[in-house]
């Protein structure tokens, strides 16, 4: 089904990350009726798999919101299967006390990629910080332990462990978003190509929601493939995890959820920071 070959698989990337597996895990188990849809999974961290969608390799891909305003021309967004919240966003963490108000120009900050969400909202809320490293989110923690950054942008289940090792929060993003915009945060969403043909994108926005659905309906049948691929974390941790990025906009955008989106695209127009957008970015519903 691939529109890069001739296989009959559609090609998915998602996290290994404890909210995507348990958003997927239906979907590639086939606990639902995918209606004859076959997926070749790809699992990767979000900042690698948002460098594959700008390659075009993936049909159908997780992707930063951040990203996604650079690929709008490539990828149409789907309904469900989104990580947007209330106080989940990205935390800017050090090792010492530093005010939110301090200017933090100088500071060497250990980022989780160019193209996240997380870096988007920490150019929104320091444009002058620009002595950026990237990395691997798992390892920002401990690169701030080790002195070999001045601070570090945390994501995902780094959120519950950075005060256990004695790092401290120098402001939270997510509130920062929240606060300024009274809107949930958008971070992540599931995209698929625009040249995939338009019946298959419907079948598999239908399939994506259905996952999430029995997700939701049967929240412990996901345990064993979320502990697959999060071997460090508690239970609770993960439980945590996923309580904090799925949600009812996971099963549906909806209005509020879409306007969320149209506002974090339209800053980052006015800032300079993406091209204006043409496409439009949410996939048409064949009942719309």
């Amino acid at each position: 089904m691939s529109v890069n070959s001739h296989s009959s698989k559609i090609s998915l990337g998602f996290s290994p990350c404890p909210n995507d597996c348990f958003i997927f895990d239906a979907l590639v188990h086939n606990k639902i009726d995918t209606e004859g849809l076959e997926f070749d999974v790809l699992l990767e961290d979000v900042e690698t798999l948002n460098r594959k969608a700008f390659a075009g390799t993936t049909d159908v891909t997780k992707l930063s919101y951040h990203a996604y305003a650079h690929l709008t021309n490539e990828y149409v967004l789907l309904d469900s299967g989104c990580a947007l919240g209330n106080n989940c966003g990205p935390l800017l963490i050090s090792k010492r006390e530093i005010a939110a108000d301090e200017d933090i120009s100088t500071l060497k900050i250990a980022i989780p990629g160019k193209y996240t969400t997380a870096n988007f909202l920490l150019g929104l809320a320091y444009p002058n910080a620009m002595n950026k490293v990237e990395m691997v989110f798992s390892d920002i923690e401990r690169a701030v332990l080790n002195d070999e950054v001045d601070s570090g942008l945390i994501i995902h289940e780094n959120r519950f462990t950075y005060q256990a090792k004695g790092l401290k929060k120098i402001i939270d993003l997510g509130e920062y978003w929240e606060s300024t915009t009274k809107m949930p945060i958008p971070l992540g969403g599931i995209v698929i190509k625009r040249a995939m043909p338009d019946a298959i994108k419907q079948k598999v926005n239908r399939v994506l929601r259905k996952s999430v659905e029995y997700a939701f309906a049967n929240p412990k049948a996901s345990l064993e493939y979320v502990k697959a691929h999060s071997q460090e974390m508690s239970e609770e941790v993960m439980y945590n995890h996923i309580k904090l990025y799925v949600n009812s906009y996971s099963v549906d955008l909806g209005t509020i959820g879409r306007k969320a989106i149209q506002t974090l695209f339209s800053k980052a127009e006015q800032l300079g920071v993406i091209n204006k957008i043409e496409k439009e970015l949410f996939l048409t519903k064949s009942n719309e």
